[in-house]
């Protein structure tokens, strides 16, 4: 069934990893995040609920040559779409001790990046691996990720549908680089309702540096076709080392490129194998923070 002209359109990109078979994943995505819209708003979620409101990205197949298990995640999945809110617990691990002085160590060799090897886990190795394949444009997988988004974005512009981007950590960047791309080398008419980042590792130092547009002076450093941008990061996140990205992309504001850049914190409450995971996608998604979002531009489109 083809959507209605001008019917809204939620686009959601995912970050790293290998992620399941595209139609399976768009499913648990879009399940979570219905489940959380219709704890504040029955009516947007009825209305998101329908697929041809929500298009996936599915770039990670080409990037890793694999696909992870639906399965592994499906008990976690169930588990979190009857959970409320963070509990007492969830909360004391996301703002522990422990927590604290990670991100901390992150955040300081994030500014030396000779410390990096000291301080990283093995998930932030790959993740730094991953992440400098991606710069890099190896074998084209990131051109091949921003064509995928930036095909979908052109044709729902043609279609006259507002759309809301949707991405998740490395999801983010790639969102990022994708609208740069549609507005200062395409030169195309293309504008972004709303840019909703969550988990995103925008803020980090590495990361600003490697950006496409980032040599370049003035506005042509930065998207120019997003009319909003909310931010959502995690009390405890190791990615979103930088919860904030009002101050980091300021000059956006500053030069009439964007309205307005507002950050908000969300408690996750996902767990994964029995761990507290508050950097996971469907905890985001399930989260009353970015649900709240989502609702809003619904109604306002």
């Amino acid at each position: 069934m083809t959507p209605v002209q001008g019917t809204p359109l939620i686009v959601y990109v995912p970050g790293l990893q290998p992620k399941p078979r595209a139609h399976l994943h768009s499913q648990e995505l879009l399940r979570c995040l219905v489940e959380g819209v219709r704890r504040i708003d029955v009516e947007t979620a009825a209305a998101i609920s329908c697929r041809d409101t929500f298009e996936l990205i599915s770039w990670t197949y080409d990037f890793y040559g694999e696909h992870r298990d639906i399965d592994l995640d499906l008990s976690a999945i169930e588990k979190v779409l009857v959970k409320r809110e963070a509990s007492d617990r969830d909360m004391a691990i996301a703002t522990s001790l422990n927590r604290r002085i990670a991100r901390w160590l992150f955040g300081v060799a994030d500014f030396i990046p000779f410390l990096v090897p000291h301080f990283a886990t093995e998930e932030v190795e790959i993740h730094l691996r991953d992440f400098n394949r991606y710069r890099r444009n190896t074998d084209g997988v990131a051109e091949n990720a921003r064509q995928k988004l930036k095909s979908v974005l052109q044709k729902a512009a043609e279609n006259g549908r507002p759309t809301l981007l949707l991405a998740h950590s490395m999801g983010s960047v790639i969102a990022y680089e994708a609208l740069w791309q549609m507005s200062r080398e395409l030169r195309s008419e293309f504008r972004l309702d709303l840019l909703l980042t969550i988990g995103s590792p925008l803020g980090q130092n590495i990361v600003q540096r490697h950006l496409l547009g980032s040599s370049s002076e003035g506005e042509d450093r930065y998207p120019a076709n997003i009319q909003r941008w909310v931010n959502v990061a995690a009390v405890g996140e190791l990615t979103a080392i930088d919860m904030k990205l009002a101050n980091d992309f300021s000059m956006m504001i500053e030069l009439g490129l964007i309205e307005v850049i507002d950050d908000r914190e969300s408690f996750n409450y996902y767990h994964a194998d029995g761990a507290l995971s508050v950097h996971t996608e469907y905890g985001y998604l399930i989260n009353e923070v970015t649900a709240g979002v989502v609702s809003e531009w619904w109604r306002g489109v």
